[in-house]
């Protein structure tokens, strides 16, 4: 039987040597945001980033400061 993800760590690794982690509760909901929000406009624009674990906070950032991205599925109910 196949293990089902809770959420999915997004790993964004940022110009400057940066990383910050978010979370999205599916990985679709994580690709209809990078389709819209991340390749949506000029890299030069300022975009949100949802903050899961903090309601209502977002991080802001250039679309072209994003180097890479790792996705990884975590498994467990609660993270340490």
């Amino acid at each position: 039987m196949a293990r089902t993800p809770s959420r999915y760590a997004i790993h964004l690794l940022l110009a400057g040597g940066h990383s910050q982690t978010v979370s999205f509760p599916s990985l679709d909901a994580f690709q209809q945001w990078y389709g819209t929000v991340l390749n949506a406009g000029p890299g030069d624009a300022f975009i949100n980033v949802p903050i899961t674990d903090l309601e209502a906070e977002y991080l802001v950032l250039r679309p072209s400061s994003v180097l890479g991205i790792r996705v990884e599925p975590i498994y467990g109910a609660l993270e340490d």
